[in-house]
């Protein structure tokens, strides 16, 4: 097999860099990594520790279309066709749908549905132009996509006009053999979850798992909060040949949290 590059967005932390770890181990030594993320220093160490791989990490901003465009012009240049996004860069915002302004309500969506639209149609039109085999993007949305949650209206706003999208771009590109699909993780132990967890980590923890009554939460029938891994097995074979017949799905990865309304 000739070979291939694969783009990573958000790869400097979380489950970003979960999946970038994951393509590392498990992809062929010749396919180019491409590792984007706003954490310059992070993406940095993070190519440091995949020796024997190259590996490009370029400092990209998803919501600035000069930004994304820098990323896709090093891509192009390159003599590998891209065949793998995995677009996991996130932000969130939490508040009150009342209280939330809308300077939020725009940054947020300026990350997690800008930059959706962005990046995912760079890469269509990059596939396109260079075919290879298995084209596939995977979207790291939310399982708040899915169910209305009352502290954070505005990330599940963002969350589901990126997986609608992903959807509607799946079918476009079906005729010509691209896949498009998104995971949705629940709760998943990373430093934007921890901070929910406020100074008693084990209390915070476990109301998670326990869920709240006051804001309407179920929590995790599984009894477990997943690891960063878990997500990135989920982005692994929806990338690989085992799913060469699923696109335009939304997989909730997330312990039957939402209890799939």
């Amino acid at each position: 097999m000739k070979p291939r590059m694969m783009l990573v967005t958000g790869a400097a932390g979380g489950i970003g860099r979960a999946c970038a770890l994951q393509l590392d181990r498990n992809s062929p030594a010749q396919d180019v990594l491409v590792l984007a993320d706003r954490d310059g220093p992070g993406l940095e160490r993070l190519a440091e520790g995949m020796p024997g791989r190259e590996v490009l990490a370029i400092p990209t901003d998803v919501s600035d279309p000069k930004s994304v465009s820098s990323l896709f012009n090093a891509i192009a240049a390159r003599p590998e066709p891209l065949s793998a996004l995995v677009h996991a860069a996130g932000i969130l915002s939490v508040g009150s749908a009342l209280d939330v302004d809308f300077q939020t309500w725009r940054q947020t969506l300026s990350v997690n549905a800008d930059g959706v639209f962005l990046v995912a149609t760079a890469a269509a039109r990059l596939m396109l132009e260079r075919p290879a085999e298995n084209r596939s993007m995977v979207l790291v949305g939310s399982n708040a996509a899915g169910v209305p949650r009352s502290t954070m209206p505005v990330y599940a706003a963002s969350k589901a006009a990126a997986a609608a999208f992903m959807r509607s771009l799946g079918l476009d590109l079906a005729p010509r053999g691209i896949r498009c699909n998104t995971v949705c993780p629940g709760s998943t132990n990373t430093g934007m979850q921890q901070a929910f967890w406020g100074a008693d980590a084990t209390v915070g923890r476990q109301s998670v798992l326990d869920g709240d009554a006051g804001e309407f939460r179920v929590g995790i029938p599984l009894g477990r909060i997943a690891e960063p891994d878990d997500i990135a097995d989920a982005v692994a074979f929806l990338l690989s040949d085992q799913a060469r017949h699923i696109t335009m799905q939304d997989l909730y990865v997330d312990g039957g949290a939402t209890l799939r309304a």
